[in-house]
């Protein structure tokens, strides 16, 4: 069974940083895309960040790009989010999602926090 395990989630400032890392587990190989998402309250989940992990190639939400930067370890299975000049509307649950391409199943992590108040 796939599991995914994210941490690196928390309380920052205004302008602050914080790295999101998600560990893969339970697969041994596989084409597959892993993504960040979001959820603040009241509103609806929504795509931060996209890698195909064999290649590499990412996609950007508009409202992160610049900020933000996906990155994956292959040899760890592990993907993150690096976020930089965070804002207020950054707020949210912050969810790890993976897509097999061959399968077409997706898996998603317990999700992390992310606070950014002053």
């Amino acid at each position: 069974q796939v599991q995914l395990v994210e941490s690196g989630g928390g309380l920052v400032q205004p302008g602050g940083s914080l790295r999101l890392s998600c560990s893969a587990s339970g697969f041994s190989s596989g084409s597959y895309a892993m993504s960040w998402y979001r959820q603040a309250p009241g509103k609806e989940r929504e795509l931060v960040a996209i890698i195909s992990v064999a290649s590499g190639t990412t996609n950007y939400a508009d409202s992160v790009k610049g900020r933000f930067t996906i990155s994956r370890d292959i040899a760890k299975n592990t993907v993150y989010l690096q976020m930089n000049s965070l804002k207020f509307e950054d707020t949210a649950v912050y969810y790890c999602h993976a897509l097999f391409f061959r399968t077409m199943r997706v898996y998603w992590g317990q999700g992390t926090q992310v606070t950014v108040s002053s």
